[in-house]
């Protein structure tokens, strides 16, 4: 080490101020640069990181939900012992909040994600369309997209804006639409910008090019809300299923096996040996905890089928998923 050291100093003492001071700032610029990525990035913008895809915040949610789980199970078998763990209900309690810990994040941040990728995709054409307009008319691109920068695009304002101010800088059309695209992040966005770039590069004319975008993406869009609109039918006969299940465990669970147990302990009660092969021996808090299980089950597998059919995207279902377990939960505390 000394010696590594020793050379670097002679190394150091070799070069000009010039060339020390390049150095300092290359330096420099490589601290920026590993601060900018990784977990320097995380450690520097933790929010930002955590927010900026949906995924990312199970990066915290996961380690928080596990040791909510074994704090809790921790502190059940202190106060009750072992066996607690396996008979008390208290434990599904605090599972389902782990559950909850988990997933309520993500699903906030999906549904977040998935209506600002949407919009984006809804505003696309009134651009393309807007700038080929101006375009046509003799402006030139760098002209015609500042003056579209004014206007109201919703969340696609502000990548219009980076746009502009790139073009402003002399930056070439189609690097700076690529560029463009690759902000945006959908798969529509960068299709078409794709287009673009690649008809611009061939000669083609920019203005026919973006009416063609234009009414590509319109077409996409009208596509995309149809399937939607249709599968909307598929996704509410999901959520009826599992009322319907809900339901069904509920009439069961009052009416037959309570019925059941009375009677068999009336039985059992009064001498009759055949009470307890009548329902005496029921154990309703076995059962309503087994159909709580198997509501919890139901309703959260329901709902990412639910998101499949409806958007493509089973994650796209953790909201439907987090709704109907916290109905099936106080379903099973409150009323059944």
């Amino acid at each position: 080490m000394k010696i590594f050291d020793k050379k670097k100093n002679e190394n150091s003492k070799a070069l000009s101020p010039e060339e020390k001071r390049e150095e300092e700032i290359l330096e420099k610029v490589d601290e920026q640069h590993r601060a900018r990525e990784g977990f320097g990035r995380f450690m520097k913008h933790p929010v930002q990181v955590l927010t900026e895809k949906p995924l990312n915040i199970l990066i915290v949610s996961i380690p928080v939900a596990i040791l909510i789980f074994f704090v809790g199970l921790i502190y059940l078998i202190s106060q009750y012992g072992l066996m607690a763990a396996f008979t008390s209900t208290v434990v599904d309690d605090i599972f389902l909040l782990s559950l909850m810990v988990a997933c309520i994040p993500l699903a906030y941040l999906d549904l977040r994600h998935s209506m600002k990728m949407r919009n984006l995709n809804i505003s696309l054409p009134n651009f393309f369309r807007d700038v080929a307009g101006m375009n046509e008319s003799g402006m030139t691109l760098p002209n015609a997209v500042h003056i579209v920068a004014t206007g109201e695009y919703g969340n696609l304002t502000t990548y219009i804006k980076k746009l502009d101010a790139e073009m402003s800088w002399n930056i070439p059309f189609v690097e700076a639409i690529y560029q463009f695209g690759e902000r945006i992040g959908t798969t529509l966005a960068q299709r078409s910008v794709d287009l673009i770039a690649k008809a611009s590069n061939a000669g083609g004319d920019v203005s026919e090019v973006l009416q063609a975008a234009a009414s590509d993406t319109y077409e996409f869009v009208n596509l995309e809300t149809e399937r939607r609109n249709n599968m909307l039918i598929y996704v509410i006969i999901v959520i009826i299923s599992f009322m319907v299940f809900l339901f069904v465990i509920a009439v069961m669970t009052g009416t037959f096996l309570d019925t059941m147990a009375e009677a068999g302990a009336a039985m059992a009660e009064s001498g009759n040996a055949g009470g307890m092969s009548f329902g005496g021996n029921i154990d309703m808090d076995f059962y309503r905890r087994l159909f709580l299980h198997a509501a919890v089950i139901q309703a959260f597998f329901s709902g990412l089928v639910a998101g499949q059919m409806g958007e493509g995207r089973a994650v796209a279902g953790l909201k439907y998923s987090v709704v109907m377990v916290i109905i099936a939960w106080v379903a099973f505390r409150f009323f059944i």
